[in-house]
């Protein structure tokens, strides 16, 4: 062992490189140890209601439409969470969620990830209604279906379609497991008229007020999860405007004990997200390859460096300071060689 020691002190460069060599080929197997941290795992809902078709956003200073807006919101989102992050996407309309897959880890399959949120469309829709309430129910539900805990970020304008009332209201007294939900509001306050489109995503009128109009109990309670569709379009001045309700969500939020955040900027959203619980902790491994990396770096380094580097460095800085000195030098004597020449 003292020869090793006495051949490694009088060969440092060589023992410095291959030290660093060594590391670095440890570091391409990617070791890692089991060590217990924070598991983050998400669903995020997307409303594909046909509110979100109401054009009240922007983007890049452009007029966007709400779940156009929501993709923006969601690709933001994806692309700056952490590698080891689990996501799934999931889709609200009528009453109902449905998760488009169970969460999957955000690096290793954020193509993927990427690819769902550019095809979400209002056409995917299975009614043509809208139940923030309701659909908290089938939330749950998804969740519980998953191979393990997540948290839920449900993106929506908190339009209720049909409007609420004593007979459609659902209880939310005892709604359980929805501690930390975030709620996210998109739309603005001032509202638009809601576009009704053809199957070609053409234009063809505006919804109306009348669409949206109250019925009397039960039978609007029926009718409520058809989604069935009609052609009629709103006259110029019977066009039902469609607005973010944000009071309404942070009543939603406060009763199942979540949180409310607006959506019109995505570090709202991701600072929001951070306060979060974790869906849960569990022993995951840790990867070690860049510690190992940053200690080859450090060994290649003291290599560079040499025995003494505070010497070495005051040294250099000498010479530096010697060759900046040096042409100031040459041409004062050469000024006062020429003034003598004249004299």
């Amino acid at each position: 062992m003292k020869k090793l020691f006495k051949y490694l002190k009088n060969n440092r460069d060589t023992a410095l490189l291959g030290g660093a060599m060594g590391l670095l080929l440890v570091a391409l197997f990617q070791p890692a140890i089991p060590v217990k941290h924070n598991i983050y795992t998400y669903l995020l809902i997307a409303d594909i209601s046909q509110s979100m078709n109401a054009a009240d956003m922007q983007i890049n200073g452009k007029p966007a439409t709400r779940i156009a807006y929501t993709q923006k919101l969601l690709h933001e989102t994806v692309s700056s969470l952490p590698c080891g992050t689990k996501v799934s996407i999931g889709l609200f309309a009528g009453n109902s969620v449905a998760a488009l897959y169970t969460p999957i880890e955000v690096c290793a399959n954020f193509a993927a990830i990427q690819d769902t949120i550019d095809h979400l469309d209002w056409r995917n829709a299975w009614s043509g209604n809208s139940r923030v309430r309701e659909s908290l129910y089938s939330i749950a539900r998804a969740v519980r279906g998953f191979p393990e805990p997540a948290q839920v970020v449900l993106i929506t304008d908190g339009e209720e379609a049909p409007k609420l009332h004593a007979f459609n209201t659902k209880d939310l007294t005892n709604f359980q497991g929805a501690d930390g939900w975030l709620l996210v509001g998109v739309g603005t306050e001032k509202g638009v008229a809601i576009p009704k489109l053809s199957e070609k995503n053409q234009v063809i009128g505006f919804w109306s007020n009348e669409s949206f109009a109250l019925q009397p109990g039960i039978a609007q309670i029926s009718e409520s999860t058809l989604g069935v569709r009609e052609d009629n379009v709103a006259g110029a001045n019977d066009r039902f405007i469609s607005k973010l309700d944000s009071a309404y969500l942070k009543s939603v939020a406060k009763e199942i004990g979540g949180a409310y955040v607006n959506g019109d900027n995505v570090h709202n959203l991701l600072d929001a997200m951070k306060t979060q619980k974790p869906a849960r902790r569990d022993i995951a491994p840790f990867d070690l390859s860049w510690v190992l990396a940053s200690l080859a770096a450090l060994l290649l380094l003291a290599a560079y460096i040499g025995k003494h580097p505070i010497a070495q460095i005051k040294s250099s800085l000498k010479l530096y300071k010697k060759d900046l000195l040096k042409p100031r030098i040459s041409a004062n004597e050469t000024a006062i060689a020429h003034d003598n020449h004249i004299n």
